[in-house]
């Protein structure tokens, strides 16, 4: 609701909140049931350990910078086996980077020039304790992550049927599934439609239309734990051969280079919506491919094919459309022939 002019005082905002409930004219809040705030309560809690772990791998990662070890400049991945294991040797007092980089493991000792390389530094006593209390910090962290794994588990057994619909979704995982329900509970009754949804984990797009012109607005404020989840899967998709997937590749291109976290966000909504779908109807997701929207109607297709005709008559193509089924082009002329041939 909107503050009214001329009736902004407290009484005066009960009194009117009063007579629209009395109409019928508020929409319910959504209050879980007790085990669903139970998996909210875990749920929440473990996304704020691993956004604290990562912290701690990042101040660690700063104070190696400040002694001149660059290991994560050489290893894709500074606290894997071969980064953990030369960070141990540096806080026992070993500082001879050839013995260092004889630490690493697997394909990275083919690196082993440039290991030696990046652990040719200044690393003091002093940041051997920092790295020391960091890298404690990060396993404790580990420990409750873990532990907390578990509590979930356990809260989220009763909903096992419902996370493993949501799981056969591209980009969802059984960490996200687990998000999914705990801040939806699982039942959509409470959610009319998938824009309620939508709206609820703040992907709604905003309106600001005035005068028939549209103007910039951003998106509705909502739940932000359910959005962080769903744009997080989003991301995800972008990798895969899917629908969704397709569509994330559609939409950066159309929206253009630097503006990936629109599709994102875009792709989130839609990945939204196919989990309400899958929760409403207890089905699984039934994958329709890549190509969904190259064969989705005729005119599309008709739209795709002059799209690649003129990117190849920019190029300076001459292009001869052959119907499937005619048989191979001419080899006189050939399907596609350049001026300069």
């Amino acid at each position: 609701m909107r503050n009214v002019p001329g009736r902004k005082t407290d009484l005066r905002d009960c009194q009117w909140i009063a007579e629209l409930h009395e109409h019928g004219l508020l929409r319910p809040s959504f209050i879980p049931a007790a085990e669903v705030a139970a998996l909210r309560q875990r749920t929440r809690y473990r996304k704020k350990l691993i956004e604290q772990r990562t912290s701690e791998g990042q101040r660690l990662a700063k104070v190696l910078e400040d002694a001149g070890i660059k290991i994560d400049s050489v290893a894709s991945e500074l606290l894997g086996k071969s980064g953990r294991a030369m960070i141990e040797a540096l806080i026992a007092g070993e500082r001879n980077p050839v013995v260092l980089a004889d630490l690493a493991k697997g394909v990275l000792r083919r690196k082993a020039d440039e290991l030696a390389m990046a652990c040719d530094g200044r690393f003091t006593t002093a940041h051997a304790q920092m790295c020391r209390l960091h890298l404690d910090a990060r396993d404790h962290l580990t420990a409750q992550i873990a532990e907390l794994d578990q509590l979930v588990a356990e809260a989220s057994a009763q909903f096992r049927r419902v996370i493993a619909r949501l799981v056969t979704i591209p980009g969802i995982g059984p960490r996200t599934a687990q998000v999914i329900v705990a801040e939806t509970g699982g039942d959509m009754a409470r959610f009319a439609t998938p824009a309620r949804l939508a709206a609820r984990a703040g992907l709604a797009p905003g309106d600001n239309e005035s005068a028939g012109k549209r103007k910039h607005a951003a998106a509705r404020k909502g739940d932000q734990h359910l959005r962080t989840a769903m744009v997080e899967s989003a991301w995800a998709t972008a990798r895969t051969r899917s629908r969704p997937g397709a569509r994330f590749r559609r939409l950066a291109r159309r929206f253009g280079r630097g503006h990936e976290k629109k599709a994102a966000v875009a792709v989130a909504h839609t990945l939204a919506c196919i989990a309400w779908a899958v929760m409403k109807y207890d089905q699984d997701y039934a994958e329709a491919g890549e190509d969904y929207y190259d064969h989705r109607d005729q005119r599309n297709h008709e739209h795709l094919i002059r799209h690649h005709q003129q990117a190849l008559a920019r190029l300076g193509y001459q292009v001869t459309l052959i119907p499937p089924g005619d048989g191979p082009p001419p080899p006189s002329t050939g399907s596609t022939q350049h001026p300069a041939a």
